[in-house]
Formats: structure tokens, C-alpha cells, sequence
């Protein structure tokens, strides 16, 4: 097989034990900066370069991550770290952000982009675009299966990278919300304090949003056919044994070669593995925790086991030696690899052989120990006198000095062109004036029989989800086509062919409006000729995000709940912009429905919205898309009373979801008149917002 093994590396022990257990590619982040582990240990520059030195010395790849959602005043602490980066001649960055490609396409357009598994990437389309935008690589969601995993392959050259060992978030990653809207530590900004670990109680399950840890070590040959160029291990927050334990079990998987499951298990797991989402298995049996037995089972000597492994340096690069020793002439010895380097070394001249003269065996006995060293001997070929000799300390310093000086020239940085101006402009958008009139109303409605309390209101636009398009009262629809939008699913997972001729349908009976919550939905709703607004599932956090999707052909974009008021508002740019006002949030995206897997159903199994209830009472509950379960908050978000704080956006959007007509009317009504809510409701992080990164001890 030829896939790419790309292992975490959370810090340097961390790193060492990926290169010499194996690993043909590392990811690591800078230390507390813009990565989606900024609690892990990290690398300071000194360490970064060491890093890169270190890896490229011994043929090893390093993808530096910058994937979280950088806020406007963090520009010039990307722009550091992408200067960092170019200079010390990283291999990709990957990244989430827009903002960020863009940066990179603009400053440094020869290093590699990796679209993180953030970047939510369920379906053909959104890989598609990608690959217009000038991506090179996809990191796609962990929940598809092989088959769409082929799919995707069929239809773009986007190299594919897919998890394939450790921890299984319960969400789609990039569409989680629960760290951030509990705790104020967002999944999006590197901070997840995992709550989904904790106690949601379904039916049958006291923990329905935890899941086992995945392992799909013995699916490589099948993922390498359907079409995956590289297989990732999760791990950056992981101690370096299970770093060891799982790139030298990848290693063996790939070579076909037997690895222990059970000691794999033992170093780290929560109540075994799971292959659910690949085989297409969603059910109960993809769910665990963290159990007394998974801790205890990591015991001294197996992690002992594991240290030996990277405890000294592993042959990994192969070189050949070319060997001189003639009469008169200093001894030389040359190494090459397979990159086209070489070096050339001189030593003493050969000495008259009295009794036994240094003949080929002898030679190639001291020239190939290359122990304590990352090299091997792949060939060597000598040209000796038959009559001379050399004592085989100068044969050993010969070498040394050889391997030495290669390692030196491989472990040279190769810097990557960077133009901080032109990056620079990336975030240079025109701000636009602060309107002094109240932003326009929007209502996206959660339910068919709310569309007549919509219809009776002067909003401007009507959202209503595709799936819910057949089920609403006909003629409202067509009295009010003029402002009507169809919401596309965010995830699509293997149906993207149907979406086309739906989409299709709509556009001949006149709906013009698309609101798109990923890259899919947008390349989808353009085709086909929509006006597309921009969803809050985008993740806006910063005016050159906005720009880039205006760009997109977005004609205005919903900003990320987990901005405050103030990030907000001083977003500036040539795009509309505006926030959810009321709604209950829409906390995770779920692919294995925790209702259905726990419980009696699902909504989209005609079951009304089952809850979950966390460790403090409070009960969440899920809706469903007939797709993707989507988990709510516990209590909506109400900004009735403060619409005036919401002046310098140009439109809030009322987030339906489970709410009676009567109760839709409620809200509505309540907006109107700038109510202070009855109800217990939250002001989510528009107020509060992100709480400072956790401080970690030194190890």
C-alpha cells in the first residue's frame, strides 16, 4: 500500500515517537495559537523549527494546523504564524477558516492547503468546490462511509484523508456548538471541554452523546481502493506511548502484518472500537465511555513496551555508499539518498597492507553499521587496491562524518516564498457604516404549520428546510413566493445526486432564495441560479471570511453565534451581515441519532422531539431532518428586548424549530414589542463570550 500514515503530534516527545514508531507525516500546532488543540502542549518557534528539521531529516512530512476560526484582531498573530510557517518550509497548513485560505492564496500561494475536517465535507459537492478554490487536500467527516468515500473520489483530485484511529466526537466536526454555548469554550476555537463525555441521559443510555473510540486499522486496503490517499490518527491531547502503540499498529495494518487490538485497546480506548460510520452501522454499539477497566488497563510495562519503541532512532532512510581506497590518494567515501543529495567525505590515505588488507567484506562490515542513525544502506559499491588497508576507525569516522553531513543537508529549511503585504490585503475589507435603522426580520421556521403565523408578519424573507417544502399549506407558499427561501441541508452524506432535480423543481415554481450552511450547499444552490444566504453554520468570524464568501456568490451571511455582540458588529466588508435573534441553538449535528439508538425513535421516525437529559436536569432535545439529528439547546436564545444593541446588522433572523403555531405567534408578538421573555431563555455568548484557554502544566 502506498497511503500516507499521518500521526498527532501534540509536543516533541510526541513527535519523536511518530517518526521512529513510523510515520511518514506529522500535525502539530504552535502553542496556544489558532489550532483545534489549544490546550495541547504545542510547539514554540524554536521548537517548531527543531520540529521541522527533525522530521524532514528523516523523510517525514509536517502539517503545521491553523484550523480554527481566527477573530478579527488575531490577523496579525496569523499572519506571524504563516511567516513562521513559510520560513521554515512546513509541507501544508490546514486550515478551517476562509479567511485563512485566503490568506495563504494571496501570501504564500506555493504551500500545500489541507481543508480541515472542520470545514464539515460530507458530500461531492463541497469537495468540488474545494478543489476550485485551490485546495490540495480534504480531511473529510468521520461519519461517511466507504461508499460515499469512493463517491467523492469519483468525482474530483482532491487527495482524501480520513481518521482512521482515536477519539470519535459525537458531532460533525465544525458543527458542534455544546463546548462553547455551555462553557464559553468553543470546539471551533480549539478550546472543546468535551461535555459530550459527561451524562446525557436518553431512554437507555445514561452518557447518549459519547461514543467508543474509532479504529479502522483493518479496513486500510478497502479505504486505499476507495480512492484515500492518506489515513490520520487523532491523538494531539494523547501521551506519546498511545502515539507509539497507534502509528506502529497503522504501520503493521498497512503492511498486512498482525499488530495487538487488545494492547492497542489497552493504551487507550472507551469500552473497545468502533467501525460503525464507515460500515454504515449507526446503532447503540458505537457507543461507550471511559471505564475504570479502559484507565487501569494501561499498565506500567505495556507502556514501557511502547517507550522502547521510540527510545532510539529508526533506520528509515535509505542511502547508497560509494567507497574509494587507492594507493597515494586520500580514502573518500560518498552517501546519496533519494532525494538527490549527496556528500563526499575524505579520510586517511590507505597504509600498505603487511598482513590482512581491507577487502570488500571488510569494507562494507564497518561502511553499513548505521545503527543510532535514520539511515540505511541500500547499496554500496567499492573501488579498492587489492594490496591496501585501512584500520576500521578511520572506516567508522568515514562514515559518521558522511551520515552526519547528509542528515545536516536534509535537516536544511527550505523556505517557502512569503508576501506579508499581499496577505495583508486579504484582510484590508471596506467596512461599511453602522445603519441607523433597526436590522429587517427574518423568520426561519422549524415546522410546516408555522408557515401561516410567518405569512401574517412583514419579514423579508420566509426560511423553510428542504425536507419540510411538501408538508407546507401550498397556496401561502405561492402568496408569498416572492420572499420564500428553501434552507439546504449542511450535511448531505451521499446525497448530493438527489438534491439537483429537488432543487430543480423549486426554481420552476418560482422560489428564488437558497439559505446554504456549507461549501456543498452553496456550489449546489449557484448552479442553479439561487439568490444564496448565507447560514449560520458558516461560521463567520472575521470581515475576510465575509468577503471570501461574497466572493462565493453570497448575496449576505448570517455571523457565527459564538461572536459577541461587539466581534460582531465590527465586522465590516462589502457583504450583508446578520445574527440569530431568538431560536433555540442548534448545539450538534448528529449522523448516529442518540433517540434512535437509545430510545423509542427519532422525529423523523413520527415521534414529536426527544430529549436528553444532562447531569443537571436540563433536557436538550433533537429534531430530525429524515438525515442528520440535530441536538438543541435546553432554552432558547431571546434578543426581544435588546433589538436596539443589534443596530450596525442589517438583519436578524428568528430561529423557529419545535414551537406550536400559538407559541410561534408568542414569540413573534413578543419581538414586536420588545418584550423581556416570561421563559427561562439565554443571552448565549453574545454577551459573555469565549472564556480564556485553560493553563496547562509543564510536563
Amino acid at each position: 500500500m502506498n497511503l500516507e500514515i499521518l500521526a498527532p503530534a501534540g509536543g516533541p516527545e510526541s513527535l519523536t515517537a511518530a517518526v521512529r514508531s513510523g510515520a511518514d507525516a506529522v500535525y502539530l500546532g504552535a502553542a496556544g495559537l489558532l489550532n483545534a488543540r489549544r490546550s495541547a502542549q504545542g510547539f514554540d518557534t524554536e521548537q517548531l523549527e527543531q520540529a521541522v528539521k527533525y522530521c524532514h531529516g528523516r523523510g517525514v512530512k509536517v502539517y503545521l494546523t491553523l484550523n480554527t476560526l481566527a477573530r478579527q484582531e488575531e490577523e496579525n498573530l496569523l499572519l506571524g504564524a504563516l511567516e513562521t510557517a513559510c520560513a521554515l518550509g512546513v509541507d501544508a497548513v490546514l486550515v478551517q477558516d476562509l479567511a485563512v485560505a485566503a490568506s495563504i492564496k494571496a501570501g504564500c500561494p506555493q504551500l500545500p492547503l489541507h481543508a480541515s475536517t472542520q470545514m464539515s465535507v460530507t458530500g461531492v459537492a463541497g469537495a468540488k468546490l474545494l478543489e476550485e478554490m485551490g485546495f490540495d487536500r480534504v480531511v473529510l467527516a468521520r461519519e461517511l462511509t466507504l461508499e460515499e468515500i469512493a463517491a467523492i473520489r469519483r468525482e474530483t483530485s482532491l487527495e482524501l484523508e480520513v481518521f482512521v484511529h482515536g477519539a470519535l466526537c459525537m458531532s460533525v466536526s465544525g458543527q458542534c456548538y455544546l463546548s462553547s454555548i455551555i462553557g464559553g469554550r468553543s470546539g471551533n476555537r480549539g478550546l472543546c471541554a468535551q461535555p459530550c463525555r459527561l451524562p446525557f441521559a436518553a431512554e437507555r443510555s445514561s452518557h447518549a452523546l459519547s461514543l467508543k473510540d474509532l479504529s479502522l486499522l483493518d479496513r486500510l486496503e478497502e479505504l486505499e481502493q476507495a480512492g484515500v490517499c492518506c489515513v490520520k490518527i487523532e491523538g494531539r491531547m494523547k501521551r506519546p506511548e498511545y502515539v507509539a502503540a497507534a502509528v506502529s499498529a497503522c504501520v503493521a495494518a498497512r503492511n498486512r502484518a498482525p499488530y495487538d487490538k487488545e494492547d492497542l485497546a489497552a493504551v487507550f480506548s472507551r469500552s473497545g472500537f468502533t467501525e460503525g460510520y464507515l460500515l454504515g452501522r449507526r446503532d447503540a454499539s458505537m457507543f461507550g465511555i471511559r471505564q475504570k477497566e479502559d484507565v487501569t488497563a494501561a499498565t506500567p510495562s505495556l507502556l514501557k513496551s511502547y517507550q522502547a519503541l521510540y527510545r532510539q532512532e529508526t533506520p528509515r532512510v535509505p542511502v547508497t555508499l560509494a567507497f574509494t581506497m587507492q594507493a597515494g590518494q586520500p580514502s573518500s567515501l560518498t552517501v546519496r539518498d533519494g532525494d538527490g543529495r549527496e556528500v563526499t567525505v575524505t579520510g586517511e590515505e590507505p597504509q600498505k597492507a603487511l598482513t590482512a588488507p581491507t577487502d570488500e567484506g571488510r569494507a562494507k562490515a564497518a561502511l553499513t553499521k548505521t545503527g543510532g542513525t535514520p539511515f540505511w544502506v541500500e547499496d554500496i559499491q567499492c573501488r579498492l587496491d587489492p594490496d591496501r588497508m585501512l584500520p576500521a576507525s578511520a572506516l567508522n569516522a568515514l562514515r559518521r562524518q558522511a551520515l552526519d553531513e547528509l542528515l545536516a543537508l536534509r535537516e536544511t529549511l527550505r523556505p517557502i516564498a512569503w508576501d506579508r503585504k499581499a496577505a495583508q490585503e486579504v484582510w484590508k475589507s471596506a467596512v461599511a457604516p453602522a445603519s441607523p435603522r433597526k436590522p429587517e426580520r427574518r423568520i426561519r421556521l422549524g415546522r410546516a404549520d408555522q408557515l401561516p403565523v410567518a405569512a401574517a408578519t412583514d419579514a423579508r424573507l420566509l426560511i423553510l428546510p428542504l425536507h419540510l417544502w411538501r408538508e407546507a399549506d401550498a397556496n401561502l407558499i405561492s402568496q408569498n413566493l416572492h420572499r420564500m427561501a428553501v434552507e439546504l441541508p449542511r450535511c448531505t452524506f451521499g446525497a448530493d445526486g438527489k438534491l439537483p432535480d429537488q432543487l430543480e423543481e423549486l426554481r420552476k415554481a418560482g422560489v428564488g432564495h437558497a439559505v446554504v450552511g456549507s461549501l456543498g450547499a452553496i456550489r449546489q444552490a449557484k448552479e442553479r441560479g439561487f439568490t444564496l444566504h448565507g447560514d449560520v453554520f458558516l461560521n463567520i468570524f472575521n470581515s475576510a471570511a465575509l468577503e471570501e464568501y461574497r466572493r462565493l456568490g453570497l448575496a449576505d451571511a448570517t455571523l457565527s453565534f459564538e461572536l459577541t455582540l461587539d466581534e460582531a458588529r465590527e465586522i465590516g466588508g462589502n457583504l450583508p451581515k446578520g445574527l440569530l435573534a431568538y431560536g433555540y441553538l442548534p448545539l450538534m449535528a448528529l449522523r448516529n441519532c442518540p433517540a434512535k439508538a437509545h430510545g423509542s425513535g427519532c422525529k423523523g421516525r413520527g415521534c414529536g422531539y426527544p430529549t436528553l437529559t444532562d447531569r443537571m436536569g436540563k433536557a436538550f432535545f433533537l429534531d430530525c431532518d429524515g438525515r442528520v439529528s440535530t441536538l438543541y439547546n435546553c432554552v432558547p436564545l431571546w434578543m426581544g428586548d435588546r433589538l436596539p444593541e443589534l443596530q450596525g446588522l442589517d438583519f436578524c433572523t428568528v430561529y423557529l424549530t419545535r414551537e406550536t403555531p400559538a407559541e410561534a405567534r408568542q414569540v413573534l408578538e413578543g419581538f414586536d414589542r420588545g418584550e423581556k421573555p416570561a421563559m427561562p431563555h439565554t443571552r448565549g455568548l453574545y454577551y459573555r463570550g469565549e472564556v480564556s484557554p485553560p493553563k496547562r502544566s509543564k510536563p
